[in-house]
């Protein structure tokens, strides 16, 4: 079928982006704050054993994030004044309530990521995922006080339904759509897509491709170079996004430190949220929403 969610739009032919005060790179820190239910196999570092339930070697791995690996990861932000933007599971909101005190007191963003990242909603029908989506932003709202904007599918997983219902409960943008370096119109009043990256990712570095914590500095510096030379005209967005099971092992944590100096310290980088980018890109396409001769 052709593809009904958004229209193709190359980049050379866009309306240039301006970015405040000036930048070229809009950059954004994606943290992905997850559950994972004991009996259900997700992502895994064995697969030996994924099959098992209970598996304590892949859950255990994954368990580390709430753990330890996120009060690291904290630590490094706070070093570098990063606000981050959090890729929550509602879930965690009653499994780990110490997370969201500690995210409320550094004013975070949240952004809806799912119940859980064991349950993918890529088979709901259109009322389940209705009441889905209602239960995962409301608890979401109430536990850390904020109503979610943005929204990211566990596995990036959508029905074709998901944008429109997402708009109906008030929400501004997806960040499922990994297809382009800045922000775009979909076809649902109101609804944005914002550029997330599943290569500039701990997972897809460390576990997809078995990278070393050197490469994932490298890879860091070469993205953000390679936008700040393609934004000449027009701004681009970066995200860097992490799993506090992943990059916060205490083998590679240094090397998130490493990234996270270079790109706090780039010239032309607006330090932002999701949130932010888009308001920012929503504010000044806001025409584009309006019937033709309006």
């Amino acid at each position: 079928m052709d593809h009904q969610l958004f229209d193709y739009s190359p980049i050379v032919e866009r309306d240039p982006i301006h970015w405040p005060g000036g930048a070229r790179i809009a950059l954004y820190v994606g943290l992905n704050v997850e559950h994972y239910q004991v009996d259900r196999p997700s992502t895994s570092i064995f697969p030996g054993t994924v099959g098992l339930t209970p598996d304590p070697l892949n859950y255990g791995w994954r368990d580390y994030g709430p753990r330890v690996g996120i009060w690291r990861l904290i630590e490094s932000l706070d070093r570098h004044q990063v606000r981050a933007s959090v890729m929550l599971n509602s879930d965690v909101a009653k499994r780990y309530p110490q997370i969201i005190r500690a995210g409320r007191e550094r004013d975070w963003v949240w952004t809806a990521h799912g119940k859980n990242n064991s349950i993918l909603q890529a088979d709901m029908t259109l009322e389940e995922e209705r009441a889905y989506l209602t239960d995962v932003i409301g608890t979401i709202e109430e536990s850390t006080g904020r109503r979610p904007r943005g929204w990211l599918g566990p596995a990036l997983t959508e029905t074709f339904r998901t944008p429109e219902l997402l708009a109906e409960l008030g929400l501004e943008y997806v960040l499922d759509w990994a297809n382009d370096d800045q922000p775009y119109r979909l076809n649902v009043p109101g609804m944005l897509s914002v550029p997330y990256s599943i290569e500039i990712n701990d997972i897809s570095m460390f576990v997809g491709k078995s990278l070393s914590g050197p490469d994932f500095v490298q890879i860091v510096k070469d993205q953000l170079d390679q936008l700040y030379e393609d934004a000449a005209d027009s701004g681009r967005v970066m995200s860097l996004v992490l799993h506090p099971f992943v990059i916060n092992q205490p083998f590679r944590h240094k090397y998130l430190d490493q990234a996270l100096e270079y790109v706090v310290n780039h010239p032309g980088v607006w330090l932002t949220t999701s949130d932010e980018i888009a308001e920012h890109y929503a504010a000044i396409t806001s025409g584009e929403d309006r019937p033709p001769g309006n």
